[in-house]
């Protein structure tokens, strides 16, 4: 598959069965994460990486009143190491990390489409 035309979503992972069993596992999520007017700044990224941690799939949602477009933040939060990028839609944003014990997507324990 070609990589997106569009270079704002050049951070979304490649377009696979998994990502459409993430993206419709994702749909009743609510968000776990939520990003203010102080932008990405560390402290959110961190809680971000424990939450991938604790769920493994998360929304994150943008207020308003953020610096930082959905896009720049997409990129931020999708640089740490297995962070894929399953979705931007609206000011929400579908992250997934595979989790390195018991994965619910992936591998034996996986669900089917």
């Amino acid at each position: 598959m070609p990589a997106p035309t569009s270079p704002r979503k050049q951070s979304l992972m490649p377009s696979t069965p998994l990502r459409r069993l993430l993206r419709a596992s994702g749909h009743a999520l609510q968000a776990v994460v939520q990003i203010g007017k102080s932008g990405t700044n560390q402290g959110v990224v961190a809680q971000v990486t424990r939450a991938l941690f604790d769920h493994e799939l998360i929304k994150v949602k943008l207020a308003r009143e953020c610096p930082e477009t959905r896009f720049e933040v997409a990129e931020r939060l999708g640089q740490g190491p297995g962070v894929n990028v399953v979705q931007i839609l609206g000011r929400m944003i579908l992250l997934y990390k595979r989790h390195p014990e018991q994965p619910r997507f992936e591998g034996e324990g996986a669900r089917t489409l």
